[in-house]
């Protein structure tokens, strides 16, 4: 019989620095008195003076809390896996209903409670509450982003629910951003919302992105896509990018300086009129669920700083084909932004540069999320 325990950080030093052990025994009791057989100390780590299991540390036997099964009396069979998770670690404390919260992630080998707490520190800005950044927004505070920003100048619409999957029929006339902030509150307390319900442009992104470690672009005009791409490369700040229209999405993500930008894939945006928008062409809205949900993966794998990024690739996904595609981009050193020797070094009129006409309050006329 071999049991596959995965140990956590703070007891791996009674295990040799060994992240996974095998190990026997008919239930967990027995398996815990095992352990402690070849990896003397650590039982005392587990159990307190009585023998039972300290009430900051949880047990998952193949993805299941033995609380809900037989408790330390749960029987073990061969080939189970079983994960020890600490309430403490990465720095700091996590409460009870955080480890039965973010149970199913921090088991995960490339998480644990390191990855975790790097979760809840980091600091995430979501431009766009539409049919990019609902989706893409839920996953993130459900994964325990400690911080959210919320970028969008627009109301609830009744066509905006059958792919902006954050809004309610309650909240039609509702700002978007207090319509997602309620539902991402009531998904986990843990996460801290801020709201900007306002029209990104050249004068105020630079200071509204300052403070965040990565940015979401979830917008679906042109103007809104080139000041995001402009100001993250200035501020050498990575954020995701995805693009939806019909049956069709694409995504990458940009390091600046570590692989290409935006611009280097399109230099310059097509005229005005060429590429029909989502309200134009239409957009089914499950695809708008997927490329949301490619882009909360990629924030997530960034901030816990495993996998492969897309950087240097465009991630091309049709739904009639059901197929995904990726392809490989470069920067191009004689980018405009992010080359060699920049000939754009501050933020531009991105309408003008877009061939749109500027509103009268300086916004973008097309709404930045559909």
């Amino acid at each position: 019989m071999s049991i596959k325990v995965r140990i956590p950080t703070p007891l791996m030093k009674l295990t040799e620095n060994q992240a996974e052990v095998e190990c026997t025994g008919k239930d967990i009791n027995d398996l815990v008195d095992n352990l402690e057989k070849v990896y003397p100390g650590i039982k005392a780590r587990i159990c307190d003076e009585n023998g039972k299991i300290r009430r900051f540390i949880n047990f998952f036997v193949n993805d299941k809390d033995i609380r809900f099964l037989q408790g330390d009396k749960t029987e073990l069979r061969d080939g189970d896996e079983v994960s020890i998770i600490p309430g403490v670690a990465g720095g700091g404390e996590f409460r009870e209903d955080q480890v039965e919260r973010y149970s199913r992630q921090i088991i995960l080998s490339e998480v644990g409670g390191v990855g975790q707490r790097k979760l809840l520190d980091a600091r995430v800005i979501i431009i766009g509450c539409g049919g990019l950044g609902s989706p893409c927004a839920y996953y993130l505070a459900g994964a325990g982003i400690g911080k959210i920003a919320l970028v969008d100048s627009d109301k609830v619409e009744l066509n905006n629910l059958q792919r902006q999957i954050v809004h309610f029929m309650k909240d039609i006339g509702k700002q978007k951003t207090a319509s997602a902030k309620e539902k991402l509150e009531s998904i986990n307390p843990d996460v801290e919302i801020i709201t900007y319900p306002l029209r990104l442009t050249s004068g105020n992104i630079m200071e509204i992105i300052k403070d965040y470690d990565i940015v979401v672009d979830g917008s679906d005009n042109f103007p809104t896509r080139y000041l995001v791409n402009d100001a993250c490369v200035m501020s050498n700040k990575p954020f995701s990018h995805a693009g939806i229209l019909r049956f069709d999405g694409q995504a990458t993500t940009i390091i600046p300086h570590e692989g290409p930008c935006y611009r280097c894939i399109f230099p310059e945006p097509p005229p005005p009129g060429m590429v029909p928008s989502c309200q134009e062409a239409g957009i089914l809205g499950a695809v708008a669920g997927i490329l949301g949900v490619v882009q909360a993966t990629e924030v997530l794998k960034y901030i816990l700083g495993k996998g492969k990024l897309l950087v240097g690739k465009l991630l091309v996904f049709d739904a009639l084909e059901m197929s995904f595609r990726k392809l490989n981009i470069q920067r191009n050193n004689d980018c405009e932004v992010c080359g060699d020797k920049p000939t754009i070094t501050e933020l531009i009129d991105y309408e003008q540069f877009c061939g749109l006409r500027t509103s009268a309050s300086g916004g973008l006329v097309k709404e930045i999320t559909k």
